[in-house]
Protein backbone atom coordinates (compact mmCIF):
# COMPACT_ATOMS: atom_id res chain seq x y z
CA UNK A 1 0.00 0.00 0.00
CA UNK A 2 1.02 3.61 -0.34
CA UNK A 3 2.35 5.57 2.61
CA UNK A 4 3.29 9.15 3.39
CA UNK A 5 6.57 8.79 1.47
CA UNK A 6 4.61 8.14 -1.74
CA UNK A 7 2.50 11.29 -1.54
CA UNK A 8 3.32 13.87 -4.20
CA UNK A 9 1.60 17.15 -5.00
CA UNK A 10 1.09 17.47 -8.76
CA UNK A 11 0.35 20.78 -10.43
CA UNK A 12 -1.68 20.86 -13.67
CA UNK A 13 0.22 22.44 -16.55
CA UNK A 14 -1.05 24.15 -19.67
CA UNK A 15 2.24 25.14 -21.31
CA UNK A 16 3.89 22.53 -23.51
CA UNK A 17 6.90 22.12 -25.77
CA UNK A 18 10.63 22.01 -25.16
CA UNK A 19 10.83 25.57 -23.91
CA UNK A 20 8.13 25.08 -21.28
CA UNK A 21 9.67 21.78 -20.17
CA UNK A 22 13.09 23.43 -19.88
CA UNK A 23 11.66 26.15 -17.62
CA UNK A 24 10.02 23.53 -15.40
CA UNK A 25 13.25 21.60 -15.01
CA UNK A 26 15.15 24.80 -14.25
CA UNK A 27 12.64 25.39 -11.43
CA UNK A 28 13.33 21.92 -10.02
CA UNK A 29 10.19 20.33 -11.43
CA UNK A 30 9.53 17.44 -13.82
CA UNK A 31 6.91 17.43 -16.59
CA UNK A 32 4.73 14.33 -16.60
CA UNK A 33 1.68 12.87 -18.34
CA UNK A 34 -0.91 10.65 -16.65
CA UNK A 35 -2.72 8.09 -18.83
CA UNK A 36 -5.30 5.40 -18.26
CA UNK A 37 -8.89 4.17 -17.92
CA UNK A 38 -10.04 5.87 -21.10
CA UNK A 39 -9.65 9.37 -19.68
CA UNK A 40 -7.93 12.23 -21.47
CA UNK A 41 -4.21 12.41 -20.64
CA UNK A 42 -3.43 14.78 -17.78
CA UNK A 43 -0.38 17.00 -18.07
CA UNK A 44 1.18 17.84 -14.71
CA UNK A 45 4.43 18.97 -13.15
CA UNK A 46 5.97 17.14 -10.19
CA UNK A 47 8.57 18.17 -7.58
CA UNK A 48 11.92 16.95 -8.89
CA UNK A 49 13.69 15.93 -5.68
CA UNK A 50 10.80 13.94 -4.23
CA UNK A 51 10.19 12.12 -7.51
CA UNK A 52 13.90 11.35 -7.92
CA UNK A 53 13.90 9.62 -4.53
CA UNK A 54 10.74 7.66 -5.36
CA UNK A 55 11.78 6.27 -8.72
CA UNK A 56 14.97 4.75 -7.36
CA UNK A 57 12.58 1.89 -6.65
CA UNK A 58 11.32 0.11 -9.77
CA UNK A 59 7.57 0.11 -10.47
CA UNK A 60 7.09 3.04 -8.10
CA UNK A 61 3.48 3.73 -7.09
CA UNK A 62 2.74 7.40 -6.44
CA UNK A 63 -0.19 8.83 -4.49
CA UNK A 64 -0.81 12.07 -6.38
CA UNK A 65 -2.63 15.08 -5.03
CA UNK A 66 -3.96 17.01 -8.05
CA UNK A 67 -5.70 20.16 -6.83
CA UNK A 68 -7.00 18.29 -3.78
CA UNK A 69 -8.04 15.16 -5.70
CA UNK A 70 -6.20 11.93 -4.88
CA UNK A 71 -5.01 9.70 -7.72
CA UNK A 72 -2.85 6.57 -7.61
CA UNK A 73 -0.44 6.29 -10.52
CA UNK A 74 2.26 3.82 -11.52
CA UNK A 75 5.51 5.01 -13.08
CA UNK A 76 5.69 3.39 -16.53
CA UNK A 77 8.44 5.29 -18.32
CA UNK A 78 11.29 7.54 -17.21
CA UNK A 79 13.10 9.68 -19.77
CA UNK A 80 16.54 10.88 -18.69
CA UNK A 81 19.21 13.05 -20.20
CA UNK A 82 21.79 10.47 -21.38
CA UNK A 83 24.74 12.57 -20.23
CA UNK A 84 23.61 14.36 -17.07
CA UNK A 85 21.11 11.64 -16.03
CA UNK A 86 18.58 14.35 -15.19
CA UNK A 87 14.94 13.21 -15.32
CA UNK A 88 13.38 14.98 -18.30
CA UNK A 89 9.89 13.47 -18.39
CA UNK A 90 7.69 10.83 -16.76
CA UNK A 91 4.83 8.73 -18.09
CA UNK A 92 2.40 7.61 -15.39
CA UNK A 93 -0.55 5.24 -15.64
CA UNK A 94 -3.68 5.54 -13.52
CA UNK A 95 -4.36 2.63 -11.17
CA UNK A 96 -7.16 1.93 -8.73
CA UNK A 97 -7.23 0.12 -5.42
CA UNK A 98 -7.84 -3.60 -6.08
CA UNK A 99 -6.72 -3.34 -9.70
CA UNK A 100 -4.18 -5.83 -11.07
CA UNK A 101 -1.35 -4.74 -13.35
CA UNK A 102 1.42 -6.44 -15.31
CA UNK A 103 4.95 -5.37 -14.33
CA UNK A 104 8.53 -6.51 -14.82
CA UNK A 105 9.98 -7.58 -11.48
CA UNK A 106 13.71 -8.05 -10.96
CA UNK A 107 15.16 -11.52 -10.26
CA UNK A 108 17.46 -11.62 -7.21
CA UNK A 109 19.81 -14.59 -6.73
CA UNK A 110 20.74 -15.72 -3.22
CA UNK A 111 23.20 -18.36 -2.03
CA UNK A 112 26.19 -20.09 -3.61
CA UNK A 113 26.29 -23.23 -5.78
CA UNK A 114 28.65 -26.11 -4.92
CA UNK A 115 32.37 -25.41 -5.11
CA UNK A 116 33.82 -25.44 -8.62
CA UNK A 117 30.60 -24.37 -10.34
CA UNK A 118 29.19 -21.06 -11.48
CA UNK A 119 25.62 -19.81 -11.69
CA UNK A 120 24.61 -17.82 -14.76
CA UNK A 121 21.56 -15.57 -14.52
CA UNK A 122 19.87 -15.97 -17.90
CA UNK A 123 16.78 -13.83 -17.22
CA UNK A 124 17.01 -10.64 -15.20
CA UNK A 125 13.29 -10.01 -14.64
CA UNK A 126 9.92 -11.75 -14.74
CA UNK A 127 6.64 -10.40 -16.06
CA UNK A 128 4.11 -10.78 -13.26
CA UNK A 129 0.48 -9.85 -12.76
CA UNK A 130 0.05 -8.37 -9.29
CA UNK A 131 -2.12 -6.01 -7.29
CA UNK A 132 -1.20 -2.45 -8.23
CA UNK A 133 -0.97 -1.58 -4.54
CA UNK A 134 1.25 -4.55 -3.70
CA UNK A 135 4.03 -4.72 -6.30
CA UNK A 136 7.03 -6.78 -5.12
CA UNK A 137 10.48 -5.24 -5.42
CA UNK A 138 11.98 -8.55 -6.58
CA UNK A 139 11.56 -12.32 -6.76
CA UNK A 140 14.20 -14.46 -5.06
CA UNK A 141 15.98 -17.51 -6.50
CA UNK A 142 17.93 -19.53 -3.94
CA UNK A 143 20.84 -21.50 -5.43
CA UNK A 144 22.52 -22.51 -2.18
CA UNK A 145 24.25 -25.87 -2.75
CA UNK A 146 22.99 -26.22 -6.34
CA UNK A 147 25.00 -28.73 -8.37
CA UNK A 148 26.28 -28.57 -11.94
CA UNK A 149 23.48 -29.17 -14.41
CA UNK A 150 20.86 -27.47 -12.23
CA UNK A 151 18.43 -25.39 -14.25
CA UNK A 152 15.87 -23.18 -12.57
CA UNK A 153 12.91 -22.26 -14.74
CA UNK A 154 10.33 -19.53 -14.27
CA UNK A 155 7.78 -22.06 -13.00
CA UNK A 156 10.22 -23.17 -10.27
CA UNK A 157 10.33 -19.76 -8.59
CA UNK A 158 8.19 -19.17 -5.50
CA UNK A 159 6.23 -16.02 -6.28
CA UNK A 160 5.03 -13.47 -3.70
CA UNK A 161 1.48 -13.95 -2.44
CA UNK A 162 -1.09 -12.91 -5.04
CA UNK A 163 1.43 -12.73 -7.91
CA UNK A 164 0.81 -14.66 -11.13
CA UNK A 165 3.47 -15.46 -13.72
CA UNK A 166 2.76 -14.07 -17.18
CA UNK A 167 4.43 -15.65 -20.19
CA UNK A 168 6.56 -18.76 -20.69
CA UNK A 169 6.74 -20.83 -17.51
CA UNK A 170 9.60 -22.87 -19.01
CA UNK A 171 11.81 -19.80 -19.49
CA UNK A 172 15.33 -20.44 -18.17
CA UNK A 173 16.21 -18.20 -15.22
CA UNK A 174 19.44 -19.62 -13.73
CA UNK A 175 21.78 -22.37 -14.96
CA UNK A 176 24.55 -23.91 -12.84
CA UNK A 177 27.57 -25.32 -14.68
CA UNK A 178 31.27 -26.12 -14.45
CA UNK A 179 33.38 -23.45 -16.20
CA UNK A 180 35.20 -24.70 -19.29
CA UNK A 181 38.97 -24.82 -18.85
CA UNK A 182 41.10 -23.02 -21.41
CA UNK A 183 44.38 -24.68 -22.38
CA UNK A 184 46.60 -21.60 -22.26
CA UNK A 185 49.72 -23.70 -22.91
CA UNK A 186 48.58 -24.81 -26.36
CA UNK A 187 47.40 -21.33 -27.19
CA UNK A 188 50.74 -19.88 -26.14
CA UNK A 189 52.69 -22.48 -28.10
CA UNK A 190 50.63 -21.81 -31.18
CA UNK A 191 51.26 -18.11 -30.77
CA UNK A 192 55.01 -18.68 -30.39
CA UNK A 193 55.08 -20.91 -33.45
CA UNK A 194 53.28 -18.37 -35.59
CA UNK A 195 55.68 -15.72 -34.38
CA UNK A 196 58.79 -17.78 -35.11
CA UNK A 197 57.53 -18.66 -38.60
CA UNK A 198 56.92 -15.06 -39.46
CA UNK A 199 59.28 -13.68 -42.13
CA UNK A 200 62.09 -11.45 -40.92
CA UNK A 201 61.51 -7.84 -41.91
CA UNK A 202 63.85 -6.64 -44.62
Amino acid sequence: MTDEDNKIIAEPRTSFGKGAARKLRAAGKIPAVIYGHGAEPQHVSLPGHEVFLLIRKSNALIDLDIEGKQQLALVKDVQKDPVRQIIEHLDLIVVRAGERVQVEVAVHVEGEPVSGTTADLDTFSLLLEVLATNIPTSVVVNIEGAEAGTQILAKDIALPAGAVLVGDEDQLIVAVSVPEEQDLGDSLSAGDASTSDAPTPA
